[in-house]
């Protein structure tokens, strides 16, 4: 496999789950203006495809994969069609996630599993399929949240998922830096994303960031030289309200 410069995402393949909206479309965008050659996946086909077309038509280089993360054989599937369509995996992007906001008593066992299969589980199975095709110098990023250092009521299935996903990415960080392998986390203050403005329809926008601005520090922990690793970043809109 050629070596690539570190310090630039030209011709690099990334993969983004959850690509098709929120954040994720976001990442897509901003990394294809740097070359990337992105592989969109995301549980909705549609949305997934519009982001490719979009970037495709902007003169960039991206694909769309329908992707459950939590289904294992999905995963496997798609890790290898994307590498089969672009020839190399360079970095792994976390992105995909769900939140049920209730109560533990009234909370399903369902819904429990259902917020970990896809923030902590999926992630899990992304790493341990992934290193079979990431290229040299590979790099896998986890988006977290400041939900992964405190907490608030009404979200205890959310908050276990992304302090799971933290101390996972730590611990991967810990286990494949020997191998040359990269593991970051991106801690995402609240953002201007339909994850929120859905859900809250009374959120103030104006305390929250766009989704463009955690982009482009997903962007630079990217492109670091290869002997650094930033392995947790956190960023945070001005007007945070859910950090001190």
């Amino acid at each position: 496999m050629d070596a690539y410069d570190d310090e630039s995402l030209a011709g690099r393949v990334i993969l983004v789950t959850g690509g098709g909206s929120g954040l994720g479309a976001a990442m897509c965008s901003v990394l294809a203006r740097e070359g990337a050659q992105l592989a969109v996946a995301d549980i909705n086909e549609t949305t997934a495809g519009r982001i490719a077309d979009d970037i495709n038509q902007a003169g960039g280089t991206a694909h769309a994969f329908l992707m459950d993360v939590g289904d294992e054989q999905v995963i496997i599937d798609v890790l290898a069609r994307v590498v089969s369509r672009f020839g190399r995996l360079d970095a792994i992007i976390n992105n995909a996630g769900v939140d049920v906001t209730i109560g533990i008593r009234e909370m399903e066992t369902a819904d429990w599993h259902r917020v970990m299969a896809t923030n902590l589980t999926g992630p899990f199975l992304l790493a341990k399929h992934g290193l079979a095709h990431l290229a040299s110098g590979g790099h896998i990023v986890n988006i977290a949240s400041t939900a992964s250092r405190r907490t608030w009521p009404n979200a205890s299935a959310y908050h276990a998922s992304k302090w799971g996903l933290m101390g996972l990415t730590h611990a991967l960080h810990a286990e494949l830096r020997g191998a040359g392998v990269k593991v970051s986390a991106v801690i995402a203050g609240g953002m201007r994303t339909p994850f929120l403005l859905d859900r809250f329809p009374d959120i103030d926008v104006e305390s929250l960031q766009d989704p463009h601005n955690v982009a482009r520090a997903v962007k630079f922990v990217l492109t670091q030289p290869p002997q650094t690793v930033i392995p947790e970043v956190m960023v945070l809109p001005m007007k945070e309200t859910s950090w001190p």
